[in-house]
This record gives C-alpha cells, sequence and structure tokens, in this order.
C-alpha cells in the first residue's frame, strides 16, 4: 500500500524594487556619499590635492611678480593668479573625481552598479554630484588663503565665488566622466589626462592676461571650455577690487566674440549648457558598457 504525502510549500512573495525618480534620487545620493566617503578617508588625495595650487599661487605668484606686469601697481601677481588657482584646483580635482570610474571598472564596482535595477543616468548623476562637492569642498581651502593673495573677505565675494566654483565642477566632473567612458585601463588615466587637461588649463588664460593676445591665442581661448570658467571667477575677483579703469581693462578685459562683449550670465549659461550636453554623451556612452 503506498502512501502520498501531499506538502504545501509557501514561496516568500517577491517584492519588485521601487522605481521612479524617488528611487533614482536614493541612487544618486548613494552614489555621492560613497564618492565624498572615499575622498574622506583618502588623506593623501586630499594633500596632493593642494600642492599644486599652493606652488602656483605662491611659489610662481611670488617668483614672478617681480618680472611680470599686471597693469597696476596695486594688485600683485598673486591677486592675478587667484581666481585663476582656484580654477585650475577645481578642474583638477574634478576631472579625477570623473575618471575615477576606471577604477570602479578595473575592480568591478562599475559593474554591480550598472547591473542593479536603477537608471544608469542616477548613477552617473550621483558621481558628478560627488564629484563636484569634492572639489568645490578642496577648493575652499584655497578660498580661506584669499587674503595671502589681497583678496578681500568679502562675503557676497566668496558665496559668488562658491557658486561660480560648484557649476565648474560640476561641468568638468562630467567632461571627467566622459573621460573615464573613453580610457581603457588604469593605465591610460594619467596620458589622458595630461594630453587633454593641460592644454586646456594652459589655454583658458589663468596664469596669464587675455588682453592683448595674438589672434591664435585669443581664439584658442574663447573655444576653450575652461576659458568659461575661469573668465567668470575673475570677473567676480576684480569687481569687488578698487581698481582703476585702465588696471581693469588689462586684468579683466572680458570675454568677446567679434568685438561683442559676452554677459556674464551668457558665461555661465553656456559653461552649464556644455557640462549637461558633456554629461548626455557620457551618460549614453555608459548605457552601451556591457
Amino acid at each position: 500500500m503506498t502512501t502520498t504525502v501531499q506538502t504545501s510549500l509557501e514561496l516568500a512573495p517577491v517584492e519588485r524594487p521601487p522605481t521612479g525618480l524617488a528611487a533614482d534620487i536614493r541612487a544618486a545620493r548613494i552614489v555621492c556619499h560613497r564618492e565624498l566617503l572615499r575622498w574622506l578617508k583618502d588623506r593623501r588625495r586630499l594633500a596632493a590635492g593642494l600642492v599644486q595650487p599652493l606652488l602656483w599661487l605662491f611659489v610662481l605668484g611670488t617668483g614672478l611678480s617681480r618680472v611680470v606686469s599686471v597693469g597696476s601697481e596695486n594688485v600683485s601677481f598673486r591677486t592675478f593668479l587667484f581666481p585663476g588657482v582656484l580654477a585650475t584646483s577645481v578642474m583638477f580635482t574634478a576631472v579625477f573625481s570623473g575618471v575615477s570610474v576606471v577604477w570602479d571598472r578595473e575592480f568591478g564596482f562599475l559593474r554591480e552598479m550598472l547591473v542593479a535595477p536603477i537608471r544608469r543616468t542616477s548613477i552617473m548623476a550621483g558621481k558628478c554630484v560627488g564629484g563636484a562637492i569634492v572639489a568645490t569642498a578642496q577648493a575652499v581651502i584655497i578660498l580661506a588663503l584669499a587674503g595671502l593673495a589681497d583678496v578681500p573677505y568679502s562675503p557676497v565675494l566668496m558665496i559668488e565665488l562658491l557658486a561660480v566654483l560648484f557649476l565648474a565642477s560640476l561641468s568638468i566632473t562630467a567632461f571627467g566622466l566622459l573621460l573615464g567612458a573613453r580610457v581603457a585601463n588604469i593605465q591610460s588615466v594619467m596620458p589622458v589626462i595630461q594630453t587633454v587637461i593641460t592644454p586646456m588649463m594652459f589655454l583658458s588664460g589663468a596664469l596669464y592676461p587675455t588682453s592683448g593676445l595674438p589672434v591664435w591665442l585669443a581664439f584658442a581661448t574663447k573655444i576653450n571650455p575652461v576659458t568659461y570658467a575661469v573668465n567668470p571667477m575673475r570677473h567676480v575677483v576684480f569687481s569687488h577690487l578698487d581698481l582703476t579703469p585702465a588696471a581693469a581693462r588689462v586684468l579683466d578685459p572680458g570675454l568677446t566674440w567679434n568685438g561683442w562683449p559676452v554677459p556674464f550670465a551668457l558665461q555661465l549659461v553656456i559653461l552649464a549648457g556644455l557640462g549637461l550636453l558633456v554629461f548626455a554623451i557620457a551618460v549614453k556612452r555608459f548605457s552601451k558598457t556591457d
């Protein structure tokens, strides 16, 4: 005689992961938080990011102040360099934050994020915002030394500089993400950064006045995206200094297109627009990642 025993198994309900805007924001916040934790725990990265701006500002600025004329005896070369040093500090830190996606890919963390049931746009947005916060926070240390460069500690000036710094950080981090999407391995990171970023720094007018430049060099500065980060910062700084009209024309000549002066607000719009465009291209590139 055969006895049949029937056993009923209860299946645990499978919950579908939440989707929508709230889930995307949560995913971006988690990725951003990871970027901040990684930066805070890496003290060598923090120290290394400060060495170059300090060398530019106090070693180069002091050394060249005796031989370089910047158009006014009341303005030192360090003062002129200060906004450019802020911009370059943000540029290098933001690019490295974006390119860090290469390390994530190399060690497998990027694949884990990409297979998660979240949009890749939210992952890239989290890395972009995290990198921008890191770059801005590191630039704040340089900003705290403004008095040593004869830049006044005006609250309005500091707030305006922080706003421009954060906008520039967002756009440049997005550019770093695009570079990270194109770089195949860790060994190629530094050569790519040196080849792309260094010319952009020198062609932005961060280290020299842009008035009276040769035609070819003036054209190169106008088509350089970093110029639209450096020039607004310089305008913000020198608008709070007591300068003669002649000195202002030399130190802060502004940006012109075929003789037409580009408004300050339009320069910021261009910077933001370039950042959005590069971010969209980076997201599309990562969407094709296996």
